[in-house]
């Protein structure tokens, strides 16, 4: 029997998935349980439609990562902080304060989890920071840091 999963079963599937199994594993359990709906052709229309959905969604994302990487790709942003002689700054330029710094200055918005910096920013200079969006779509961005 035919039928599509509505969550993750083990040794079956994965949920959405259209799986052939027994016809007793079917009805006494998967179906008996709600893990997964016999697929009748107004079902699998529905797969195809959600799937469609995803795959619209997915694409969407893409372009918008695409167009943000492009929109800040090379560019700097400013920061200050405070430091002491030499200097070195009293504590350190975070992930957190880059991308508040690309939100503000260049208009993206940007998660602190998606900004990578190549070094630990302790001192001023400019330093390279990499900002992923989505897989395989990134920035690179330009952090220059100057006394407050």
């Amino acid at each position: 029997m035919k039928v599509i999963l509505q969550q993750d079963v083990k040794g079956s599937g994965k949920k959405g998935q259209l799986v052939e199994v027994s016809d007793g594993y079917a009805n006494n359990f998967l179906l008996k349980k709600g893990l997964a709906i016999q697929a009748t052709a107004q079902a699998m229309a529905e797969l195809k439609n959600r799937e469609a959905a995803a795959a619209h969604r997915a694409a969407e994302e893409l372009k918008a990562a695409q167009l943000a990487a492009k929109t800040i790709g090379g560019k700097t942003v400013k920061l200050t902080a405070k430091a002491g002689a030499g200097g070195k700054l009293f504590g350190s330029v975070t992930a957190k304060e880059v991308a508040e710094a690309i939100t503000k200055q260049l208009g993206v918005e940007v998660d602190k989890r998606k900004v990578s910096l190549d070094a630990e920013i302790k001192a001023f200079g400019t330093y390279t920071a990499e900002v992923k969006f989505v897989a395989g779509v990134s920035a690179k961005v330009y952090a220059m840091v100057g006394e407050e």
